[in-house]
């Protein structure tokens, strides 16, 4: 199995790069995982107008469709997306696997989300909590769960 996450912007902080890298060394036994970084857009923080805010999200959402691969089955990061527990994640990759689905790629939007053109695109939106997360966070999460999943797939031990 290939996994591609796609994210908006740079980790700057040493520790999310160290958890982040600890989680792709451990999927290495399970799959291949490759994180691409599109730039992203300088936010005004409180005083951003909408349209200010349309154009970051359509300028990362374009950087976003240009790096997805045309061969995967593609999961997008929302808030407003299907909430699951990390059995029913796991379930949803096994079974795209065994639906003969090779390669999956994750979306993780920049500080204002994601562009409609990128939720349209996707084959399926995933909410890991009502709760907003720094976007190089998520990144961390993302790769844990994804890391939790194969172990859950293999029946091998996991934390609760």
């Amino acid at each position: 199995m290939n996994i591609t996450i796609v994210c908006v912007g740079k980790i700057k902080e040493a520790y999310y790069r160290e958890a982040l890298a600890e989680y792709v060394k451990r999927l290495s036994k399970y799959c291949s995982t490759k994180i691409i970084e599109v730039a992203d857009e300088k936010t005004p923080l409180n005083n951003a107008s909408d349209k200010e805010r349309e154009l970051i999200l359509l300028t990362e959402g374009e950087r976003i469709l240009k790096r997805l691969p045309d061969d995967a089955y593609v999961i997008a990061t929302a808030i407003n997306g299907q909430r699951m527990s990390s059995v029913d994640f796991a379930e949803k990759i096994n079974k795209l696997m065994l639906n003969g689905v090779s390669h999956i790629c994750f979306i993780i939007g920049g500080s204002l989300g994601l562009a409609g053109q990128v939720t349209d695109r996707a084959d399926m939106l995933v909410s890991f909590s009502d709760m907003t997360f720094p976007h190089q966070l998520m990144r961390v999460i993302l790769t844990e769960q994804i890391y939790r999943a194969y172990r859950i797939i293999l029946g091998e031990p996991y934390h609760k």
